[in-house]
């Protein structure tokens, strides 16, 4: 199943509660344990600037877009084996559209 809008302030909240701890959304704030995510959409997998990626990050290519981050984050494990990032996934669709949906706004 593709991606389809979701609701952005569900998507808030999940971001708050599972991915906050590690990532960082606004332009120029700092990298965490996982890169600042600020411009994500539409860029290459690795290539947030001054972040240390895994070699499997930087050489998947993976072209960042609601699609793409829809796989991704059903199981990054599996999407991009190798990968440092210990999050287990969103199995829910709609869990992964209100995420999506948030952070196609707030990462603009």
């Amino acid at each position: 199943m593709p991606y389809s809008k979701g609701d952005v302030s569900k998507g808030a909240s999940l971001f708050k509660t599972r991915c906050a701890q590690c990532h960082t959304l606004g332009a120029g704030e700092p990298h965490k344990v996982g890169p600042n995510l600020h411009g994500v959409f539409g860029r290459q997998s690795g290539q947030a600037e001054g972040y240390s990626y895994t070699a499997a990050n930087v050489n998947k290519g993976v072209h960042w877009d609601e699609n793409s981050m829809f796989e991704y984050l059903e199981n990054p494990k599996k999407y991009i084996p190798g990968t440092k990032m210990a999050f287990a996934g969103l199995k829910k669709d709609k869990d992964r559209n209100d995420l999506i949906a948030y952070l196609k706004e707030a990462t603009a």
